[in-house]
């Protein structure tokens, strides 16, 4: 009889004991705080983490970037790799990233970023285009970056995507293969097919005299600034026939020189500063009218293509038109 009252107690005991352990499991499992998820790392830390871009970090310190590039916000950015950044340094004659004056290296570095927007590499695919990056232009102009995904994706007519889409806290990052040095109107003309033409007459014209000289010029990053109204390649199709001749080197030098200078305005005038009015270009008058965005002269009028304007270079600005002027 003691043995079963003995029994019973430690049966109790043990419900009680099993009660207990199982209401402190469930409680610990109602308090438990479940495993935290890694935050994403900004351009910034993500740059950091990557052995290829060390370069590119040592820039954004020295340049004072760093909290430009880790505050949140939209931002597309093109990282140089450090092959890049070492081929563009000894090109501009530096032997090292601390040689480079911090405004030239800042506006380097901005010239690189496009604000605003995230830009995936398939939004590029396939078509080609214009966007601003936060490099400083003249007169408070933002400069402009031209953008190639007929082949890949690349930028200013060299540097190439080689890694896209990596995905950071306060934006997008494609690693590139070249540093992308500041554009002029010369990048703009010659990374664009459709104005080879307009390359190939500023060319013909300085095998002439007088000349500008226009590749030179156009070229010079301190020269200027201008504003550059630019026939595209079947505006100087119409003008050959026009004329009833087969190439350009059918017209003599002074000729084309002549018609070239008409495309020229000794300012920076983005199109929103338009107004409508006589200009003088270099070449002589012409008049613009604002509202319906067309520039006239002596031969007929041209219209200003609305999507190809306010193309911006640190020696001017480009507006593309579908007529040569004369």
């Amino acid at each position: 009889m003691k043995n079963s009252k003995s029994l019973k107690k430690l049966v109790a005991i043990l419900i009680i004991a099993i009660t207990f352990t199982s209401c402190s499991n469930d409680d610990d499992n109602a308090t438990q705080t479940p495993t935290p998820t890694p935050d994403t790392l900004n351009i910034v830390e993500t740059a950091q983490s990557v052995d290829d871009l060390s370069i590119l970090v040592d820039a954004v310190i020295q340049a004072g970037l760093v909290d430009a590039l880790s505050a949140a916000g939209d931002k597309t950015v093109l990282a140089p790799t450090n092959a890049a950044f070492t081929a563009f340094l000894a090109a501009k004659g530096f032997n090292s990233l601390s040689e480079v004056p911090n405004d030239v290296l800042t506006q380097i570095l901005l010239n690189h970023v496009i604000a605003g927007t995230n830009y995936q590499s398939s939004d590029l695919a396939g078509s080609t285009g214009y966007e601003n990056t936060l490099a400083d232009g003249p007169n408070s102009t933002k400069l402009s970056i031209y953008y190639d995904g007929t082949s890949g994706v690349s930028f200013n007519g060299g540097a190439e995507v080689v890694i896209p889409d990596v995905a950071t806290s306060n934006g997008i990052v494609h690693v590139v293969n070249q540093v992308i040095d500041l554009p002029t109107i010369a990048t703009f003309a010659t990374t664009n097919p459709a104005l080879s033409i307009l390359v190939d007459a500023l060319a013909y014209a300085d095998t002439g005299a007088p000349t500008v000289p226009y590749i030179a010029t156009v070229s010079d990053g301190t020269a200027g600034p201008f504003t550059v109204f630019a026939p595209t390649n079947d505006a100087f199709v119409n003008l050959l026939g026009d004329l009833g001749v087969s190439a350009l080197t059918d017209i003599e030098t002074a000729t084309v020189d002549t018609v070239l200078l008409k495309h020229i305005v000794g300012a920076n005038v983005q199109s929103s500063n338009l107004v409508s009015e006589e200009v003088t270009t270099l070449g002589g008058p012409i008049t613009v009218d604002a509202s319906a965005f067309t520039l006239t002269d002596g031969s007929g009028t041209s219209n200003i293509i609305t999507s190809l304007v306010d193309i911006q270079g640190v020696n001017g600005v480009v507006h593309v038109i579908d007529r040569v002027l004369r």
